[in-house]
């Protein structure tokens, strides 16, 4: 088995002979201290911290930094000029003033995630394939387009498809483009396999949100091999950590992000133990954050991994506070078929909309139910992050 191709990336990006431990946090410690005496000579949001840290241990001495703060003070948080910023993330704060939370990246961020977005697609992908896009294309440096240039660079060729085809549209394209690759996220993967089949498709990579148990198992069984999950946030531009070809977690982008797990009271726990998941971004150009709390709950992995590589890896990443729809997806998504379905809450009762592509009984919920089978000329699978929607 060949190692993860993050220490590839490693060693190309940081001019490194070899990956390993030692040298992994000796590198960090030197972006940290690096990072910390800029933000105390500009005396912006993070004047108050120290300039140098004698090793990573004392990095848990640091405050947390929050959404609210990025909702409350971009400009404070930026370092560098408004002039070299290429790409600006908005996403509402789940806070009560409802102010959105602003992420900045410059063309350097989004090359970095280019080079992450190869390295992982790299464990799938190879010359003269074809990727079918389902995520969003945005316009310059937006998701879909910085997933289509990595694509690319392997020598494949990406279908920039986006959210929110219809099924029958979705048939076409397999039957027309014959791709061997998905990447989407992991209820798109799950419905296309259910309603379209597998076709050409061989391989996926999948990620953008919570993957139940239902929905891994559903699509790995109907693709015939294992996913490739992928784990990515806006704080983080978008890429943090990739699957390699063991299936045994994912490898963090260690030379930009400095992950800690801590407890409800913020002390950190040692590998292995779970809580969430707080990320320094020591690569960042234009928006560094230090111990950023993500709101998701991981671990990491507290054993090498299979490939050789030790480069640190997350389990699962899910959301701290689980929300319905995570509790809906496995119900409904145990049921083979099921393809997809929309949650709503009107007068504070639950109304599903369920997509069939079959005959079964809907398990027993507190909800109005309407069910309807699947056809292909105007049926589209749902866009985007999953909720109940008010």
């Amino acid at each position: 088995m060949n190692r993860s191709r993050i220490d590839a990336l490693l060693m190309a990006a940081e001019g490194m002979d070899r990956v390993e431990r030692a040298d992994i946090e000796k590198l960090q410690l030197k972006k940290l201290n690096a990072l910390l005496a800029r933000e105390h000579e500009r005396k912006g949001f993070y004047r108050e911290l120290p300039p140098r840290l004698r090793s990573l241990d004392e990095l848990a001495g640091l405050p947390f930094t929050t959404e609210e703060d990025l909702a409350h003070n971009a400009p404070g948080l930026l370092l560098c000029s408004q002039s070299e910023i290429q790409r600006v993330l908005s996403d509402a704060t789940s806070g009560t003033t409802g102010a959105s939370k602003r992420v900045f990246y410059t063309e350097g961020d989004c090359e970095h995630t280019v080079q992450l977005f190869t390295a992982g697609l790299g464990e799938l992908i190879f010359s003269g394939s074809v990727t079918m896009i389902l995520f969003p294309f945005s316009g310059p440096y937006g998701l879909g387009e910085l997933i289509a240039e990595a694509v690319e660079r392997l020598g494949a060729k990406p279908l920039k498809l986006g959210p929110g085809l219809s099924y029958g549209e979705l048939r076409a394209v397999l039957a027309r483009e014959r791709p061997d690759t998905f990447v989407g996220m992991p209820v798109q993967l799950l419905s296309l396999l259910r309603v379209c089949g597998c076709g050409s498709l061989q391989r996926a990579l999948v990620s953008g949100d919570a993957c139940p148990e239902a929905v891994l198992h559903g699509c790995e069984q109907l693709l015939g091999t294992r996913l490739f999950p992928h784990y990515g946030s806006r704080e983080m531009a978008l890429g943090g950590a990739i699957c390699c070809q063991a299936h045994a977690g994912m490898h963090l982008r260690e030379n930009h992000v400095i992950a800690e797990i801590v407890d409800e009271s913020g002390t950190v726990l040692p590998h292995g133990r779970t809580g969430e998941l707080v990320i320094t971004t020591i690569g960042m150009e234009a928006m560094p954050l230090f111990r950023y709390r993500t709101g998701d709950q991981a671990r990491i992995l507290p054993i090498p991994c299979p490939c050789g590589s030790e480069v640190l890896r997350l389990d699962r990443v899910r959301r701290i506070k689980a929300d319905e729809i995570e509790e809906l997806d496995e119900k409904l998504f145990s049921l083979p078929w099921v393809a997809d379905y929309r949650a709503m809450r009107h007068n504070g009762r639950l109304q599903l909309k369920v997509l069939t592509c079959g005959e079964g009984a809907l398990p027993e919920l507190d909800a109005e139910i309407e069910q309807r089978s699947v056809r292909w000329e105007d049926t589209a699978l749902y866009p985007g992050k999953r909720k109940v929607e008010e």
